[in-house]
């Protein structure tokens, strides 16, 4: 099963450059790193970043990610995928840019 990272274009540089990050500011408030699933993604990105251009869609199989995955209730009840420990780039199977259409970002349509 993929789960998205949505990361601002600072960010998504920094995990390339590094090959691993902690996560944007929330996240390591947080202590973890905010994942979400396909019918979570849209809303995190209206609600989350609405209005921000510059940001990337990161995919990631949550099988992979082992243990550190652990997946808590939050908004609503629903469900969401927390990571608690680093992101890595290796772990990353793939990245697009999430650019900002008239109605909101457009996400790419083959995402499954």
């Amino acid at each position: 099963m993929l789960i998205y990272k949505i990361l601002r274009s600072g960010e998504w540089a920094a995990l390339q450059a590094e090959a691993e990050t902690a996560g944007a500011p929330v996240d390591v408030a947080d202590g973890y790193i905010h994942f979400s699933t396909l019918e979570q993604v849209r809303e995190t990105a209206s609600k989350h970043f609405a209005g921000e251009e510059g940001l990337y869609l990161l995919a990631l199989e949550a099988e992979t990610l082992g243990d550190a995955l652990t997946w808590e209730p939050s908004r609503g009840g629903a469900l969401f995928p927390h990571l608690y420990g680093p992101l890595r780039l290796e772990d990353v199977r793939w990245s697009r840019p999430l650019q900002l259409g008239l109605g909101g970002h457009v996400f790419p349509d083959d995402m499954t």
